[in-house]
């Protein structure tokens, strides 16, 4: 981000500043997850971890996780559309139900422009098993694609995600209320991770850069052609 600005910061040189205001960098443990192979009983891993897709709207994977908020956790349901790693879809609520990832859904549906042809990857968890939630997968006319039970690595965008929001920005206590951690996220996802965090998957660029670079180059092959 700082070298996008023109300013020369090599690491020898982010060390050392670091190291004089006293700064540490997170590293995340390391975790071992037991390998699995069992598929859902009605839906397979259509994905099968071909997370390199070649534009937007082709595949968007989803997930849970969980916030402190003062008094009680606070669940977090987010869609990435895979092309870029962008965040289109998230919402916030004290249950872990599927109201919430349909929420979530519903966002990403409707501010991406109703688009067809689109296959939802997740987790198995009874939040995108249910039948309201499936019911919804099917107005929508999207693909669901479930990952092998207790097999993380099966969604690994999303967990990455998860782990930077979580690393890079929710205070290590948590928040104070629901209120609070519900703007500051979405500041996160709409702001910092959207607009400003460069990816390494996208060669460095945000993921709303990546994304107006395919739509700008998609326009002058359309206006070619």
């Amino acid at each position: 981000m700082v070298t996008a600005q023109g300013i020369k910061l090599t690491r020898y040189r982010a060390s050392k500043i670091m190291k004089l205001l006293g700064l540490v960098s997170c590293q995340t443990p390391n975790h071992r997850y037991r390998k699995a192979s069992q598929e859902h009983v009605e839906i397979p891993n259509h994905l099968s971890r071909k997370f390199a897709v070649t534009s937007p709207n082709q595949v968007w994977v989803g997930d849970v996780t969980y916030v402190w908020t003062g008094q009680r956790w606070m669940y977090l349901a987010v869609v990435i559309d895979l092309f870029a790693r962008k965040p289109i879809g998230w919402a916030m609520s004290a249950s872990p139900d599927s109201k919430l990832t349909g929420k979530a859904l519903a966002m990403a549906f409707e501010s991406r422009g109703k688009p067809k042809g689109v296959m939802f990857h997740s987790d198995q968890g009874s939040h995108y098993t249910s039948r309201f939630y499936r019911q919804l997968l099917w107005r929508y006319q999207i693909k669901q694609s479930l990952s092998r039970r207790g097999n993380c690595w099966d969604n690994s965008p999303m967990e990455r995600f998860f782990r930077s929001l979580k690393t890079e920005w929710i205070p290590v206590s948590g928040y104070r209320n629901f209120s609070e951690a519900k703007e500051n996220i979405t500041r996160y996802i709409t702001g910092y991770y959207s607009q400003l965090r460069p990816h390494q998957y996208n060669g460095g660029l945000t993921p709303n850069e990546s994304e107006r670079l395919y739509w700008e180059n998609s326009k002058a092959v359309a206006k070619f052609s």
